[in-house]
């Protein structure tokens, strides 16, 4: 049975779009561009390489697209496969600094102007982790109901980073399922001036 959701009309499909394009453009044409040169800066003094990684995530309706973030971690040939996890060696100090305030996410600002995300929404999952869970736990599938967002109400309420144990992505589905079911425009607003806010702190869980 399919999730009933305010998403489910129109006028707030459209209104929710409306907004992605417009803060996304903005964010683009004004913040972005210096992060970006602080970012190539930093990145080609403490490890050369691609500035981006780009990496294939399951979106809406069950479609894989293209995830763009700032690179976080040495060359490696397990990133589709193996989470990061909190003493990664893989991790670079400076990707830790880009994790941690949330800064290695911004790249998706393209995705969302592209229509591939929104702002907000369920965190994309690797397309492994996405066959996994659909068969491990009920419901799961429900979350590509609505476009996958670059911060979600799961990670406002402390559900990023590892997911170890089934629980954790139990706990992690639970809440974005109420986001769906309960989505308003007042409470995208709050997520994302909550994860604003949280720029400027460390999160213990975002490594």
């Amino acid at each position: 049975m399919n999730m009933i959701s305010p998403l489910n009309r129109r006028g707030n499909r459209w209104l929710k779009r409306a907004f992605d394009v417009v803060f996304s453009l903005l964010f683009l044409c004004t913040v972005f561009p210096v992060l970006l040169i602080i970012v190539v800066i930093v990145t080609e003094c403490t490890m050369p390489g691609k500035l981006f990684f780009i990496q294939k995530r399951t979106g809406w309706k069950g479609r894989t697209f293209r995830c763009v973030k700032f690179r976080t971690m040495r060359q490696n040939t397990e990133a589709d496969t193996r989470q990061a996890t909190r003493t990664d060696e893989r991790i670079t100090r400076w990707g830790h600094v880009l994790r941690k305030t949330n800064l290695d996410e911004t790249p998706q600002f393209w995705n969302v102007l592209m229509g591939d995300m929104s702002i907000v929404g369920p965190r994309p999952h690797m397309v492994r982790q996405t066959e996994e869970y659909s068969r491990l736990i009920d419901g799961y599938a429900r979350r590509l109901e609505v476009k996958p967002g670059v911060t979600g109400w799961s990670q406002v309420n402390g559900f990023r980073g590892e997911t170890a144990h089934l629980a954790d992505m139990e706990n992690r589905v639970k809440y974005d399922l109420w986001y769906i079911g309960h989505w308003s425009f007042r409470l995208d607003l709050y997520i994302i001036l909550k994860t604003a806010k949280s720029c400027f702190y460390f999160d213990e869980k975002a490594y």
